[in-house]
């Protein structure tokens, strides 16, 4: 299974992956450059990471205190529902085809981490199904 990801992975980056994570990285440094947005471009650098290799991660959005309350309705007003939008969109042509499912899926995960980035965590499955086994 894990070749699969690997070559899903591969795949991704051929077809779209580099190109958003450094558009993401962009987007991280130019918030960055405001004291105040700070914290939004760290979550810019989360995204991008992920964007770059999706496959075989997953996002579980958590817990967030007051602080992550009102990052994550700033994040949503300021950009957050269009990212999401974005993603969601892109997500549902691509699986229209059976071979762009996998793709699609990979964008419901962005989609799910555009809206809620404050609290939310990047896991991987390798880990998770070895914590899951003990």
């Amino acid at each position: 299974m894990s070749v699969l990801r690997f070559i899903g992975n591969i795949l991704w980056l051929i077809f779209g992956g580099i190109i958003g994570a450094i558009f993401w990285t962009i987007a991280g440094v130019l918030v960055c450059l405001t004291i105040i947005g700070i914290p939004f471009g760290l979550q810019c650098f989360k995204i991008a990471g992920f964007v770059l290799w999706p496959f075989g991660y997953y996002v579980e959005v958590g817990s967030f205190g007051a602080a992550g309350l009102f990052g994550n309705i700033l994040w949503i007003l300021l950009l957050g529902w269009e990212l999401c939008i974005t993603h969601l969109t892109i997500g549902i042509f691509l699986c229209i085809t059976i071979i762009g499912i996998p793709f699609g899926l990979q964008h419901f995960k962005l989609a799910i981490l555009a809206i809620l980035p404050f609290g939310a965590k990047i896991i991987s499955l390798k880990n998770h199904a070895r914590s899951s086994t003990r």
